[in-house]
């Protein structure tokens, strides 16, 4: 299928309970479906606020996590491929993750991804934040194999890092999903710019999903959540507020561009590469 629609779930995260998170984020889901989105995404963490503090205790592991169960149902249930944002997740060996599971349309986990880059930063008199005081990094790059065509999932923090969606795009992947949750000092400086450049470094789609923001939250989320075409041009975006985007996904497009400027015909292996290829 050459052209289809993904959903993009703006969702706001509360701190009053993880049920109401999970009843928000299935709603939110059906109604992207509901228009016609045959890949929807949620954003970063999207059953506990953003916050070290939350993440053991919102943690759950594969099969017997509620909301993992939801996310399974829903695919099965809507016909659809579902990026499941992020939770937190735990493994068998107390570990927690920051973690996308990724359901096919029959409610199978088809993909998980870890978050590799863990954000610890420090912007003086700005923000800092130290995710690996609780969080373990992931090891593994994430390139889904759909009906649509193949697609990668990274989450925030792996956005800054253009080797990770390079290698995405070598292997075939033809659009990249990010959940991500970026602030009020790193969105309204990068947020745009680092989306729109993986695109057009790559000549793919690239999304990033986003919590809506709350202003009482000790965490602030941008959110902005966008879509970025092959040509690195801003197609659809969103504001601070809660919301979904229904954007149209054109593969020949892809194409078009990679025929116009043919970049990956002009890299020179000779020169440069990734040992991962």
């Amino acid at each position: 299928m050459k052209k289809f629609k993904i959903g993009l779930c703006q969702m706001m995260v509360t701190e009053n309970s993880k049920k109401e998170n999970i009843d928000k984020a299935r709603k939110m889901i059906c109604e992207a479906a509901d228009k016609g989105a045959k890949i929807v995404s949620l954003p970063e963490m999207f059953n506990c606020p953003y916050d070290n503090k939350n993440f053991r205790k919102y943690a759950e592991g594969f099969k017997n996590g509620e909301t993992i169960n939801m996310l399974s149902d829903v695919a099965k249930e809507k016909d659809i491929y579902l990026v499941g944002g992020s939770i937190p997740e735990l493994d068998d060996e107390g570990k927690v993750y920051n973690t996308s599971f990724i359901f096919n349309n029959k409610g199978i986990l088809v993909g998980k991804h870890r978050k590799i880059h863990l954000f610890d930063i420090d912007v003086k008199n700005k923000i800092s934040f130290k995710e690996s005081e609780v969080l373990t990094g992931g090891k593994d790059i994430t390139i889904i194999e759909t009906e649509y065509g193949k697609i990668g999932v990274a989450i925030c923090y792996d956005i800054r890092f253009p080797e990770l969606i390079r290698i995405m795009a070598l292997k075939g992947a033809k659009i990249v999903f990010v959940p991500a949750a970026f602030n009020m000092t790193t969105g309204p400086a990068h947020w745009e710019t680092l989306f729109k450049s993986r695109a057009l470094d790559n000549e793919i789609y690239v999304a990033g999903i986003s919590p809506a923001r709350n202003m009482n939250y000790s965490y602030v989320a941008y959110g902005n959540s966008l879509v970025a075409n092959p040509w690195g041009n801003i197609i659809n975006k969103l504001d601070e507020n809660e919301g979904i985007i229904i954007e149209e996904i054109d593969l020949d497009y892809i194409e078009e561009v990679r025929e116009a400027i043919p970049v990956f015909k002009h890299r020179r292996e000779d020169i440069y590469g990734l040992d991962l290829i």
